[in-house]
């Protein structure tokens, strides 16, 4: 995340149009956000438009807006997200959704950065910078033929992925912490911590709705909670009756594998083994080994270790 916000950071000094990659829930318009706010044009408007939304049959009216009588229904002008956006940031969310003929209209914009109102006879110039979003591998999607090459180019000068949260567990200890103080303060309730056996079972589930599910059941937590901390019963109806959790805990060798070695090389095995199961995760390794980060990264420079592929014996 911290190269992550260093792209952000760089990104948002300049004017180049943006895309953000992610699952649902990652934080792509929050990322949106910090570039329009961060950046030159953070006094203007941001506009944003979730193109999941957008009904086939008025695509232009809602890019565009539309003049008194264009359409049955059009009886005042109405602006599109383009004049509102004029001279700051238009965030156009799921823009994966378009269909190849708002595509080819949308196209036509960034080009020429003008348009014409839907009834309206007079070309109007537009100064916007796109920022857009997408759950999907666009460059799939171009090989496929669902997304205009030419479109890519335009929108993805800048290109940013947003992790989701399974792969970044050292994240979720301070989000906790951040959300706990948020939401407390809201609801006017105690800062109460979790308890370690709540704490493990939010760093062995899998987060299928990343950090806004996160965000949503600490909400909840703080809520409910009635003890003098957050346990797992202050969450169970969030997570059901059947919590989906990463594998945890690594196998020791079996047989001739586990006889005849020392101390200290069953020690070195079951590092290696943790954190390879881990996914080379130093602080979730060394939480779930119950020693300090500081006690992990002193035994790695002890043993010389790094994380292989696979185990050095079975």
């Amino acid at each position: 995340m911290r190269e992550t916000l260093s792209v952000v950071e760089k990104a948002a000094q300049g004017d180049a149009n943006v895309c953000i990659y992610g699952e649902n829930g990652t934080g792509k318009e929050l990322i949106a956000r910090a570039i329009h706010y961060c950046g030159p044009r953070r006094s203007r408007p941001l506009i944003t438009l979730d193109c999941t939304t957008i009904p086939e049959g008025l695509t232009e009216s809602h890019l565009f807006g539309h003049v008194k009588g264009a359409f049955t229904g059009a009886i005042q002008n109405q602006e599109g997200v383009f004049s509102l956006a004029n001279s700051g940031t238009l965030f156009l969310d799921e823009i994966a959704e378009l269909s190849p003929p708002q595509q080819a209209k949308l196209l036509r914009v960034i080009q020429f950065r003008e348009f014409t109102m839907v009834g309206g006879t007079q070309p109007k110039r537009v100064d916007v910078r796109f920022i857009t979003a997408t759950n999907k591998d666009l460059r799939q999607a171009v090989a496929e033929g669902k997304f205009r090459a030419d479109l890519y180019y335009r929108i993805a000068v800048i290109q940013i992925g947003l992790s989701p949260l399974r792969e970044r567990l050292e994240d979720i200890p301070l989000l906790i912490a951040h959300f706990i103080t948020r939401f407390a303060a809201q609801y006017q309730k105690p800062a109460r911590q979790l308890t370690p056996k709540a704490l493990e079972l939010f760093l062995h589930y899998e987060w299928p709705g990343n950090v806004r599910q996160l965000e949503n059941c600490i909400e909840q937590g703080v809520i409910f909670s009635r003890g003098e901390s957050l346990d797992i019963e202050d969450f169970l109806g969030f997570f059901g009756p059947k919590p989906v959790v990463r594998e945890a805990a690594p196998v020791f060798p079996s047989g001739d594998g586990i006889f005849g070695r020392s101390l200290r090389e069953l020690e070195e095995w079951y590092i290696l083994e943790t954190l390879r199961r881990l996914g080379g995760n130093r602080t979730r390794t060394a939480q779930f080994l119950g020693i300090s980060l500081r006690g992990l990264q002193y035994k790695l420079k002890r043993y010389s270790l790094e994380a292989p592929a696979e185990p050095r014996f079975a």
